[in-house]
């Protein structure tokens, strides 16, 4: 499916806001008000994809020098290293009837593209059990179980090195 790929803007927030709303439940979806730290803080890491210029998708992730996320980094954006080392996943959302087009591989492509460019040591995500296999065709390896608790979820670790 022909869609663009361009960097989130401040004016996309609302948006922004109803795809998190749609993708995730309440308790992992991202508020408006973290969505609008994050795109003021790492907006070079936070892309949307727009189709017949109607947004229907984004990836976001703050830079950190670890490579594991770790919970406070989705609400405190402070913790965001713009130099760092590892490109974050916080999400890969894509509006249900846009699924299973290829949009969310497109963008995963495009953020470890940048993340190359950028000259970082590769990418994190932690995902549910039944999306590891998703991940792996991207190359990310399975670290195990995570520690994080975000959302009441049980989480697992994936890196994606260079």
């Amino acid at each position: 499916m022909d869609i663009i790929i361009r960097q989130a803007l401040l004016k996309d927030l609302d948006t922004i806001s109803k795809v998190e709303a749609i993708c995730f439940p309440k308790a992992e979806a991202a508020t408006r008000e973290s969505l609008k730290q994050r795109l003021n803080t790492f907006s070079e890491s936070f892309f949307v994809a727009e189709k017949d210029k109607k947004i229907i998708g984004f990836i976001n992730g703050c830079i950190i020098n670890g490579t594991v996320i770790y919970d406070e980094l989705y609400e405190d954006s402070t913790l965001h290293i713009p130099n760092g080392d590892y490109q974050t996943i916080f999400g890969l959302d894509v509006i249900p009837n846009y699924r299973n087009h290829g949009i969310a591989a497109q963008l995963m492509n495009h953020m470890i593209d940048i993340s190359k460019t950028s000259g970082r040591k590769g990418l994190v995500l932690t995902c549910k059990k039944r999306l590891i296999h998703y991940y792996e065709k991207f190359g990310y390896i399975n670290k195990g179980i995570s520690k994080s608790v975000h959302g009441g979820v049980q989480w697992y670790d994936m890196i994606l090195k260079f």
